[in-house]
């Protein structure tokens, strides 16, 4: 599976004087958002057991994260990585002026594990590129992990393996990996 990424040209302005100027814009493409119901179907499948049995998993699961997490805890989420509650607040000089109000925003942080960080670093892209006009005028496509290195691609030629970046070099691209196509 890749990821699907859309650039779309924008035209970007940095003040109100300015013309601006036309840039492509990336941002993930989602599919759709999957229902609860859904989630709990496709794992009571994959673990043997039944939907109601993962239900209930599910919902004492969410309780526990819940209640731990609002009483400051960093709560693991199993083969995802953490969350915790945090917030937002303005700052004061004196001691007398600290008060619940200064909050500005309550957050919910989610730091993932190095597994799910693994997984998404390894998963190939597809970007589609629209024009102003929303027209598709051009397709690129990544080896899982890789990204084409602009620096050393060729026009039209696939990648014939390899990566020349070795880390401790100048090339900072990630190498020439991924092939583009004129929008097929």
């Amino acid at each position: 599976m890749a990821l699907k990424v859309k650039a779309v040209e924008r035209l970007l302005k940095f003040d109100k004087e300015s013309a601006g100027k036309y840039r492509y814009v990336m941002k993930a493409d989602l599919y759709t958002s999957l229902t609860q119901a859904k989630v709990i179907k496709e794992a009571a499948l994959r673990s043997g057991v039944s939907q109601g049995v993962m239900k209930a998993c599910w919902d004492a699961a969410g309780e526990v994260i819940k209640a731990w997490a609002t009483e400051g805890h960093s709560v693991a989420l199993p083969g995802l990585g953490s969350m915790r509650f945090g917030l937002r607040s303005k700052a004061v000089e004196k001691v007398e002026d600290v008060k619940t109000s200064l909050i500005t925003s309550r957050r919910i942080i989610f730091t993932p594990s190095v597994d799910l960080k693994d997984e998404l670093a390894n998963t190939s892209i597809q970007i589609t590129c629209i024009d102003r006009n929303g027209d598709e005028v051009k397709r690129v496509t990544s080896t899982s992990g890789e990204v084409e290195d602009p620096e050393s691609e060729n026009s039209g030629s696939e990648n014939q393996g390899g990566s020349t970046n070795t880390g401790g070099s100048t090339n900072t691209g990630g190498g020439s990996a991924g092939f583009e196509t004129g929008g097929e």
